[in-house]
């Protein structure tokens, strides 16, 4: 009797111990059904932006609308002549905006009485050169030497290959996925077969140093040099 509960024990840990076996496998080929898989590829490459765009303003602060305009009209010929200096040739000069600033009470309530108006000229200059963008962003602020309030209020900079790199890192991240799922199913002497279904993920465009993701993706225009990454998920035959 004790051989017979002997070998019925045997037999049982030899059938839990292949039921392991192939838990295992299976957790290793990540979502496998029975002869598909599917697995997430990924590609990337780093970019160096070709064109510059820079948003400044003019700004005034003065006692009425007519001495805020005045100055800011004597200030402008001094920016663009900056501009000019620096090589920029394609300058935008936007419409003026103003609105006015009242005063307060002692106790803090606000009167109908105004304090002062508030103008700003914004201007924006674009340009193929763009370390000579990023030079000015840094610069422009000199003219404060010379009596211009200016502040800079963005500078971006874009490629203008990016749709024919994301296409080229499409085909890339197909390519990795298939070869994660030849690792994968290695250990079940399988490969992958015919691709089923592709799915693109949404690109991520970030700093170099940059590891932020998002679920709706990013597009970063605030450095030179860009890396711009791309997911697709891929669904294969198992063969």
């Amino acid at each position: 009797m004790f051989e017979k509960l002997e070998k019925f024990q045997l037999v049982w840990f030899a059938v839990i111990l292949s039921l392991g076996l192939i838990l295992a496998v299976k957790a290793g080929t990540g979502a496998m059904s029975k002869d598909k898989i599917t697995v997430t590829g990924s590609a990337y490459q780093v970019v160096k932006s070709d064109s510059a765009r820079l948003e400044f303003e003019i700004a005034a602060r003065k006692p009425n609308k007519q001495l805020a305009y005045n100055t800011v009209k004597s200030q402008l010929p001094v920016v663009m002549k900056y501009l000019e200096d620096k090589g920029i040739t394609d300058i935008d000069v936007k419409a003026s905006n103003g609105y006015n600033s009242y005063k307060y009470t002692p106790n803090g309530n606000v009167t109908n009485d105004i304090a002062y108006y508030n103008l700003s000229q914004q201007i924006v200059i674009k340009s193929n050169d763009v370390q000579k963008i990023k030079n000015i962003s840094t610069d422009i602020q000199s003219l404060l030497d010379k009596g211009v309030d200016v502040n800079v209020m963005s500078t971006e900079y874009f490629y203008s290959g990016l749709s024919d790199l994301k296409v080229k890192l499409l085909q890339d991240a197909t390519t990795d996925a298939k070869n994660r799922a030849s690792a994968m199913l290695k250990a079940t002497r399988n490969k992958p077969g015919k691709i089923q279904s592709v799915n693109m993920g949404v690109f991520q465009i970030t700093p170099v140093d940059s590891t932020n993701v998002s679920d709706m993706g990013i597009n970063d225009t605030s450095t030179i040099d860009k890396k711009v990454t791309a997911v697709a998920n891929v669904v294969f035959r198992i063969k």
